[in-house]
């Protein structure tokens, strides 16, 4: 019975660490499209809401993203919860949604205010 326990707990941590792995990787992917002016890449890595908040003044998406400044850096940690996950990099954070097709940003570029919600450039 122990050892059946043992399997669960590993199996279900095994899933978890998948998933924060795939979250890390979508929020890196979208990073790097934006260091390489790969505004289509970018936005393509957003949700329909984040993308539609990067559009400013009638500026696409695609020109507006490769705008921002967000330092991002190496991941550091990532925690998921369902269909959310939250990536820590190594000079700001990441909000992350789970579709159909993968892990979307939702909101990047964000940054910690102590006891209030992050301040994102980023948000969707």
């Amino acid at each position: 019975m122990c050892a059946a326990a043992v399997a669960l707990i590993t199996g279900l941590t095994g899933c978890a660490s998948a998933e924060e792995g795939a979250a890390g990787q979508a929020a890196q992917r979208f990073y790097s499209a934006i260091s390489a002016g790969q505004g289509d890449r970018a936005c393509a890595l957003l949700t329909p809401r984040a993308a539609e908040s990067v559009e400013s003044g009638g500026e696409a998406c695609a020109r507006a993203v490769t705008t921002l400044v967000m330092p991002g850096g190496e991941v550091r940690g990532a925690e998921v919860w369902g269909d959310e996950a939250q990536v820590r990099l190594v000079r700001d954070t990441v909000f992350l949604h789970r579709f159909p097709q993968g892990w979307l940003v939702r909101a990047a570029g964000c940054r910690p205010h102590g006891e209030l919600p992050y301040d994102c450039e980023v948000e969707g």
